[in-house]
């Protein structure tokens, strides 16, 4: 005779473990606020003990929340399916999103990725938020003219953009103090006795790459050197290298590299050492986000701490309050850095 199927567990017999009304239970596991913090946690603990599980589309009737947000990772126009490439091979991407994903798992969400490189990529993102289908996104872009953040605050919908948008638009916003970081990869150098110094810039059409040009440029003319030879890189390894190369042809007896990312500081690595210079006997260089290229490189590599998880989490955090207050006003956050002091200096 074969056994009785088990019986699912209802929120009755949550609120009868529990020891309060169902109306309370519902209350405690649709957020609402206005429950005794002792009697969530007495509910909290029936529900594990009766191994009860909310039906989240019942849940979702109630809050009008579909209990997950997006993470929207935007490129340039044009970059097709390169772009999804570049988006799960860049360190940055990943730790950006770890961030996001350790953060929110905590909170009982898993957020869902979607990618926005194009108009009709930005349109779906825009129409998957409008029917409900999300609380609100976290939007990572690489893209300066990006119009995504504009039509997400016209929309209405929350959202939390990671650095600082190119043309203001009031949208909440985590970042770090690029300019702060680079002075400090300028004072490291100096103090190692560096007097010529070059760098290698990110694309000067993105704002976080302006700032680290400015910095370290600005602390270098308070040192005494009014002029620094500069290359624009692309934040790529690739970009690094070919930039390295032109200011050794011009500058053959540099002595210092400010690279402003890791990635770009290892590329400058490689030709400094094809061309026999050693590092950092013969030229000291400082790389920027303490990432794994900086690890990886040997030697391994001085750099400016961009604590990236941290910021995500930051960024999470936010829109959760946003979603949870929506009068609330746009909000900034940004993180100071701090110098890493490897092999490379």
């Amino acid at each position: 005779m074969s056994k009785p199927a088990a019986r699912t567990p209802t929120l009755e017999d949550v609120a009868r473990v529990a020891g309060v009304s169902r109306a309370t239970v519902s209350r405690v596991i649709n957020g609402i606020r206005n429950v005794d913090s002792g009697i969530q946690e007495t509910v909290r603990k029936a529900i594990q003990a009766t191994g009860y599980t909310p039906n989240q589309a019942a849940r979702s009737l109630v809050t009008r929340r579909a209990g997950t947000i997006v993470l929207v990772m935007a490129g340039a126009p044009g970059q097709g399916e390169e772009f999804a490439t570049q988006v799960f091979a860049d360190p940055f991407f990943g730790r950006v999103a770890g961030g996001v994903v350790n953060f929110l798992r905590n909170h009982g969400i898993h957020p869902v990725l979607m990618l926005a490189e194009t108009d009709k990529a930005r349109a779906e993102v825009v129409d998957f938020l409008r029917r409900g289908n999300a609380d609100g996104a976290l939007l990572v872009s690489t893209h300066p003219e990006d119009p995504l953040p504009r039509r997400l605050v016209d929309a209405g919908l929350p959202a939390v953009l990671f650095a600082r948008p190119a043309r203001p638009v009031p949208i909440s916003y985590v970042d770090m103090a690029h300019q702060a970081g680079a002075a400090l990869a300028a004072d490291h150098l100096i103090s190692r006795g560096r007097t010529r110094v070059v760098t290698i810039c990110g694309p000067l059409d993105v704002p976080a790459a302006q700032a680290r040009l400015a910095g370290f440029q600005q602390a270098m003319a308070r040192h005494g050197h009014p002029y620094i030879p500069t290359a624009e890189g692309g934040f790529t390894q690739q970009s690094g290298e070919a930039a390295m190369t032109r200011l050794l042809a011009e500058h053959p007896d540099l002595d210092g590299v400010f690279a402003a990312n890791d990635l770009m500081a290892h590329g400058a690595v490689l030709v400094l050492q094809k061309n026999g210079r050693r590092v950092p006997e013969d030229v000291a260089l400082v790389g920027f986000d303490n990432s794994p290229p900086a690890l990886a490189s040997r030697p391994r590599l001085t750099t400016v701490v961009q604590p990236l998880e941290e910021m995500a989490a930051e960024m999470a955090r936010i829109l959760l309050e946003r979603i949870e207050s929506p009068g609330q006003s746009p909000r900034s956050v940004i993180f100071d850095p701090a110098l890493v002091i490897r092999e490379s200096t």
